[in-house]
Formats: structure tokens, sequence, C-alpha cells
């Protein structure tokens, strides 16, 4: 069964914009911009006559894709979309301090030390584990086109889950608010055919 995916990151929130740790616990609306964002990508890819919408339960992720919802395409929230939990990091700004704990739990993980995580949070094996539930449940249904927004950090697992990577190399993939990879998926693989892509946006 041959697939295609548009993966998206969620439009901007005054929490991106401040630099603070929204994660899976924290749960802000789009701003104006992120708004903005979300119109210009619904103006490109209205015609893409997507089959389903995948979302997850994150207000953010929602309201990014709405668009296409109040078109009457079905859609489907999922909290295994959910961005990480970063536990006692989230709603901090990154300060100095924090953000040397931060890059040392991200060092941890690019070392291949999956099951590290922040206090009170998820490790990267935990959200892998939740993101191939979905994998599993999508790949068995009829639907060819689908759209999924997801969050910054899950995005990079998802691509690398998806892609067949260890999860040490997923910040090899970049992302920016409403930046879009398109995966194709054929015999059982998945290949990526655009790479955080945002000509939308400009």
């Amino acid at each position: 069964m041959k697939k295609q995916l548009f993966i998206i990151r969620h439009g901007e929130t005054d929490l991106n914009k401040l630099g603070v740790v929204q994660g899976r616990g924290v749960d802000p609306p789009l701003n104006e911009i992120g708004r903005k964002q979300a119109s210009l990508f619904f103006d490109r890819y209205r015609n893409e006559n997507f089959d389903i919408i995948y979302v997850s339960s994150l207000k953010r992720s929602i309201e990014t894709v709405n668009p296409f919802i109040q078109l009457g395409i079905p859609f489907e929230k999922h909290s295994d979309l959910d961005e990480i939990s970063w536990g006692v990091f989230e709603g901090q700004k990154m300060t100095s301090e924090f953000k040397n704990l931060y890059n040392s739990l991200l060092l941890k993980w690019k070392e291949g030390k999956f099951y590290e995580h922040a206090e009170n949070g998820e490790s990267p094996i935990q959200v892998q584990i939740r993101q191939l539930n979905f994998i599993n449940y999508m790949v068995n249904q009829p639907p060819e086109k689908a759209l999924v927004c997801i969050h910054g950090r899950a995005m990079r697992m998802f691509l690398s889950t998806l892609l067949g990577e260890s999860l040490n190399r997923m910040d090899e993939f970049p992302h920016q608010n409403l930046s879009l990879y398109k995966l194709n998926y054929d015999e059982g693989r998945f290949t990526i055919d655009l790479f955080n892509n945002t000509d939308h946006l400009h």
C-alpha cells in the first residue's frame, strides 16, 4: 500500500517566541504569527486533497490544521503524537543554567543513552514507543494521503523512526514552525521527498 505523508510542525506560539520550553504539559494556543503561518500553509496546500489529518492532542497542533478541518477533511487526534514531556523543564525560560542542563541531556541522547530523561519527563525511548503505536496504526489504515501535525522534538524522533534511523541522528532533521517534510511510503519503506521545506511561508 502506497502512502504520502505531509508532516508539519505546528505554528508559532508566544512561548516559542519567548524561548520557553513547552513540551507535553504546556498547551498554549498559536499567536498571531502562528495563525498567519497556518494560513500560508493552507493557501499553498488546500488543493492537495488530503484523505485524512492526524494531529496531536495539543491545542497548537489542532489550531494549525484547523483550516483543513473546516474543509470537512476527516481528522483524528492521537496523543501518541504529542510533544516529548520535558518534565521539570516545562514552562521554564532558557536561562544559561537551564541551557547547560538541556544541552547535557541532548548530548547523552546523541551518545545513544535513550533512556535518559529530564526529571519527571519522558525519554526518547518512551516517545518512540508511543510513536510506533501510531505508525503501526497509520500504515494499516486505508487513507493514502495524510497531513500530520506534530511538535519540534517529537518531529525529530518521528522522522528518525519512520526512516529507520537511530534516534542519535534525530538532530539531523532540522525544523522551524510550520516547516514541512514530505515522505513517500511504498513496500514497507519511507523515503523523503521534501526536506524541511518552508517555501509556503515566503
